[in-house]
């Protein structure tokens, strides 16, 4: 059985969670935007990160706020609810170490976690982590990523990084370019073997 998504544009659901490297948010969203009908949502942490005026025209951005601003009797559509129909594949990037924890835990306080917790998991999901090396070797960082490797969450891992000082940090998120490859050859190699690959 092919993808529902082999006869038209994949629909992509960009996130953002509270971490510096959200600076490259703005360029990951473009990235996928020439390729793929894209939808963005932005944590309140990773506002301050996200360069708004060089974000693409093409893509809206969701946040916090815009959970329930469309909402105003029941029968409504619900936001987390329907970003989850109308995407295809989710890709959170980054992914800080709060929020991991969170969708490890299974919590739901944001826009952003209550689609992570509303996700059909037959659906394809990556995460990009970033974070410092100390909190990337935390224990409970390798209990968190066993916990959503179980629900089929697949992992870009981050790489190192060599800062001013010279001294290598491993933690760094995945460059954009690199990023929107991985899903594009997944896509390419699920649609070459009639979706039966996750």
């Amino acid at each position: 059985m092919e993808p529902e998504y082999a006869s038209r544009k994949p629909r992509i659901l960009l996130a953002a969670s509270g971490s510096v490297a959200a600076i490259k948010f703005s360029n990951l969203c473009q990235c996928f935007s020439e390729w793929a009908e894209v939808k963005a949502v932005a944590t309140k942490a990773s506002l301050p990160f996200i360069d708004i005026g060089s974000f693409p025209r093409n893509v809206d951005l969701y946040t916090d706020d815009d959970e329930w601003s469309v909402w105003k009797k029941v029968g409504d559509g619900v936001l987390h609810i329907e970003l989850r129909r109308w995407a295809d594949i989710m890709v959170i990037a980054p992914l800080s170490a709060n929020t991991l924890g969170k969708i490890a835990g299974g919590l739901c306080d944001n826009l952003l976690t209550c689609i992570v917790r509303a996700w059909d998991y037959k659906k394809p999901f990556f995460v990009a982590p970033a974070m410092n090396s100390f909190m990337w070797y935390n224990p409970f960082t390798e209990r968190h990523l066993m916990t959503i490797d179980e629900l089929g969450i697949a992992l870009i891992p981050p790489v190192s990084k060599r800062l001013p000082s010279g001294d290598y940090v491993n933690g760094a998120m995945e460059e954009p370019s690199f990023i929107f490859s991985t899903v594009r050859l997944f896509v390419k190699s699920r649609s070459q073997s009639g979706g039966s690959g996750s």
